[in-house]
This record gives structure tokens, sequence and C-alpha cells, in this order.
């Protein structure tokens, strides 16, 4: 059995050709999706503002570590592009920046 490791991993877009239901459902939940929200999770935390512009999601991967950061993000932009289509949000130029755990290095403070 191969080594899994757990990735953090920021998936931001932009919203694009949102029909008048995404925009008005956004607007409606735009306070429950500040940054104060934001969690990292397996199913994902979306932010956005009410320009409805841009938007950020925060995943949990854990996946292969030979796989790698690259395969960790991929995995994070499928489950954002799926979560953005059940819901019927357009959207487009998902770019992620994923965050290896357990190779992360920490420093205590003494």
């Amino acid at each position: 059995m191969s080594e899994q490791h757990t990735y953090r991993v920021i998936v931001r877009g932009t919203f694009e050709g949102l029909s008048e239901e995404s925009r008005t459902r956004l607007l409606a939940e735009a306070e429950d999706h500040g940054l104060s929200a934001m969690q990292f999770t397996e199913e994902g935390s979306l932010a956005y503002d009410r320009t409805l512009k841009h938007f950020s999601y925060r995943l949990v991967v854990v996946s292969d570590a030979a796989d790698g950061e690259e395969m960790a993000g991929a995995i994070a932009e499928d489950r954002v592009e799926r979560a953005l289509r059940s819901l019927g949000h357009g959207f487009a130029g998902l770019k992620s920046k994923v965050t290896d755990m357990d190779t992360m290095k920490i420093n205590y403070k003494r």
C-alpha cells in the first residue's frame, strides 16, 4: 500500500455566464460565503464577494504521496468543477495552489 499525504488546496476561479437564478442565489448567500467562513474540508468551502467576479474554494485532498501535489490539485479542481456544475454556476480559469501538510515544516516557539 502506498503512503498517503494530506494536501490543503486553494482553487481560485472566475464566475462566468451566470444565469439570473445563479446570480440571485449567490447574492442571497453571499454573507455565508465570506472569508471568515472559509475552512479546509473534503467537500470544499466556497468564498466570494457580492461582485460575483472571482471565487475561491478551500479543500482537503488525501492522495498517494507518489502522485504529488500536481495530482492533488487536479483532484481538487475536479471536485470544484463538479460542485459548481451541480449548483448550476458557470465558471472559468480554475487554478490551484497546493500545500503538502505531511512535508510542511512547523516552527514551534519555545
